[in-house]
């Protein structure tokens, strides 16, 4: 054949091409790789292409959201942990601050703004009313001998204040760390709280000895405080003497209650915020310790004895 004939016949084989093609009544895509798509597969395979972008899209949002979730979680965790190092270290430091007769000056800030904490969230309502149970249910379970040998001292120092002036210093001290309500609900607190257990002692028919670390020469005031408080027929109010102004507080603590044990008195229980009161020789068979969050946190530690709460 010659040159003309074959190309003739290529064009015709085109066009046979051409013409089946276009009979199918069909529209299609030719690729130049020689695949054919028709329009709803094309339309099928893009929608595919969207939906997958999207699902996409939305687990890069979910895993994002995940991530700062689990992230502020673990700083909320740490944040707890450094709260609760915090708290544990203040406490222990607390702990030693009244048993070593500390200044407040010795503290850090934190447990001074832990101690305002521990009052304003209710924890130390909660702790107190805890203590009361537990000493209420021990004397209920013990009757008082009738020979009224068996006594219980009550410290009654940090239940009220006389003195003005140095309320007004305690409240400066909470001031600074938003709390200027603090001392008052404090001190609300342990007065009623220890004059339930005052009432219901007295009641069972416990003789109560009050102890005080102020001088004798307070007495009448301390008296006509007591009795503005709800306090009656206390068995004895023991104060300092003039030549025990200048006693340490433990030491005082430990002449009296050796002086009642000679006078034949067997001490049934002690009860006191402060371990002075609580500690040394001749203690008797129980001692229970209320808990005190402004002990030597915001108390001046100098404050004369005279004057001093």
């Amino acid at each position: 054949m010659s040159a003309y004939g074959h190309q003739m016949e290529r064009e015709y084989s085109a066009q046979s091409l051409s013409g089946n093609g276009g009979s199918d009544g069909d529209s299609h895509y030719m690729m130049e790789t020689g695949f054919y798509m028709t329009s709803v597969a094309a339309t099928i395979f893009i929608g595919a292409i969207v939906t997958v972008g999207v699902l996409m899209i939305t687990l890069l949002i979910t895993l994002t959201v995940m991530l700062q979730s689990c992230q502020s979680r673990n700083a909320g965790v740490i944040e707890n942990e450094k709260l609760s190092y915090d708290y544990n270290t203040c406490k222990s430091l607390g702990l030693h601050a009244e048993l070593n007769n500390l200044e407040a000056s010795q503290f850090p800030t934190i447990c001074k703004v832990l101690a305002v904490q521990y009052i304003e969230e209710g924890q130390y309502a909660r702790d107190l009313n805890s203590t009361v149970v537990v000493v209420e249910n021990h004397f209920k379970t013990v009757n008082p001998p009738d020979d009224g040998l068996d006594v219980v001292l009550m410290d009654i120092d940090d239940i009220f204040s006389s003195n003005p002036q140095y309320d007004n210093l305690l409240l400066q001290g909470y001031d600074q760390y938003g709390c200027s309500n603090c001392i008052g609900d404090a001190k609300h607190l342990k007065l009623q709280s220890v004059l339930r257990i005052f009432t219901k002692l007295h009641a069972r028919g416990w003789p109560l000895i009050l102890l005080s670390r102020k001088p004798e020469r307070r007495r009448n005031t301390t008296i006509n405080h007591l009795l503005s408080a709800g306090y009656r027929d206390w068995s004895l109010l023991i104060m300092r003497s003039e030549e025990e102004l200048h006693v340490d507080n433990y030491e005082y603590f430990a002449r009296r209650r050796i002086a009642l044990q000679k006078e034949g008195f067997r001490i049934a229980g002690i009860i006191s915020s402060r371990y002075d009161a609580l500690t040394g020789p001749n203690c008797g068979k129980l001692v229970f310790k209320l808990p005190n969050p402004i002990y030597c946190i915001f108390e001046d530690r100098n404050v004369n004895m005279d004057t001093a709460i």
